[in-house]
């Protein structure tokens, strides 16, 4: 009897609404209903007129796609299997992006070079909705690190295929890139520059404090707290803060100024990127190092091993992960803080950002903040994978 009341309860349970998902379904239909699909503009920079999606596709199509989003919509509302859901999402965002690259090709007059075509309200809305159910239910089936690393590829090579295909030529966006292909990958180096630059001066700094601190305990607390402080200082005040001394120093010291170190450009924007570096990589280094178990090291002395063996053949294998969590955490951060670099003239994806804000113009901001998400997005998934690989049993981090 008792079983038969626990098994009724299970189904319940498993047949309910999903509360995530009923959650993601409002998100959805609210941008369907209240949201237009694309916006249209006769040039660049007139105001936008709001097409539906039911008008911005052919009748068929853009019934097919309404058909899609609703059965999606369906299996979100209730509690469905990881495995459904993340095959529902993928289809539903593969559907989407096709269909926005579709809506600028129907939309845009024939022979006319001027129009713009731009995702809408609706589309941006749906696809956040879907891509939250592919990462919960990613997380749900608990993929190993290699599975997450191959839907990363998969998804990158969706994209590449349909930016190759020229299916999304006539969105505006790939419009600004197509007046803009040299800038942007120049600027797209610069950003890498920054960002990884930063990290692997961070990395050759900060770890061997972090070993230091580790090793003298009464320089942590100092150290760490100075690391904290600058840490609270807001980035662009920090980039002001050093536009004079670097106007000095490449003023006055000889050959600086012919390496690029000025008041403003790459040196300022580089050095606060360091700067904000270091607390992640030390704090990391030094909560490494604590995590190494005192019997690992109580063997390895047993074993005859000299202090020098034991820190390179112990120490530092066992704290890895959590040193490469610290390496994660600061690209990321770079990768998104090296936009703030365009307002100083640093360059990088932030020049189109800044550039799109003074002319009003969404499109040119887009095409500096989508490739900087979207590295900053595959960078948190491919180390992530990295760190699980290096340590089936993550240790926790104060800086994860």
């Amino acid at each position: 009897m008792r079983t038969g009341t626990y098994t009724d309860a299970g189904r319940k349970r498993r047949s309910g609404l999903d509360r995530l998902g009923a959650v993601l379904v409002v998100i959805a239909a609210a941008g369907l209903v209240f949201q237009p699909f694309s916006l249209v503009r006769p040039n660049r920079i007139v105001a936008a007129k709001p097409v539906a999606l039911l008008s911005a596709l052919p009748p068929l199509e853009a019934g097919l796609v309404l058909a899609v989003v609703i059965a999606a919509c369906a299996v979100l509302l209730f509690r469905t299997g990881p495995a459904l859901r993340l095959g529902v999402s993928v289809l539903t965002l593969a559907v989407l992006a096709m269909a926005i690259g579709r809506a600028g090709v129907y939309l845009t007059p024939t022979a006319n070079s001027y129009a713009r075509v731009a995702p809408g309200g609706a589309f941006w809305m749906m696809a956040f909705a879907f891509s939250i159910v592919l990462a919960d239910a990613s997380a749900r089936l608990r993929l190993t690190p290699l599975s997450r690393l191959g839907l990363l590829a998969l998804i990158a090579g969706a994209v590449g295929l349909l930016l190759y295909s020229g299916a999304w030529d006539s969105l505006s966006i790939l419009r600004e890139y197509a007046n803009r292909a040299d800038v942007f990958w120049r600027e797209a180096r610069v950003h890498l520059l920054l960002a990884v630059g930063s990290l692997a001066a961070a990395a050759l700094v900060g770890i061997p404090l972090g070993i230091l601190c580790f090793r003298v305990r009464p320089l942590r607390a100092a150290l760490l707290n100075s690391l904290n402080i600058l840490q609270t200082i807001p980035s662009m005040a920090l980039f002001g803060l050093l536009i004079a001394p670097l106007a000095w120093v490449g003023a006055h010291v000889p050959g600086a100024s012919a390496i690029g170190i000025a008041g403003i450009g790459v040196a300022p924007a580089f050095v606060a990127l360091f700067a904000y570096s270091l607390l992640p990589m030390v704090s990391n280094t030094v909560a490494g190092l604590e995590s190494v178990p005192p019997q690992a090291r109580d063997a390895a002395r047993g074993m005859g091993m000299t202090a020098r063996q034991r820190f390179f053949e112990v120490d530092m294998p066992l704290a890895f992960p959590v040193v490469l969590t610290g390496i994660r955490i600061v690209l990321v951060q770079n990768l998104g803080l090296a936009v703030l670099a365009g307002l100083i003239g640093g360059g990088g994806f932030g020049t189109f950002v800044f550039q799109g804000i003074s002319q009003t113009a969404t499109d040119l901001v887009l095409l500096g903040a989508l490739p900087t998400v979207a590295l900053a997005f595959a960078a948190a998934i491919v180390l992530d994978a990295l760190v699980e690989i290096a340590n089936p049993t993550p240790a926790r981090s104060p800086e994860a």
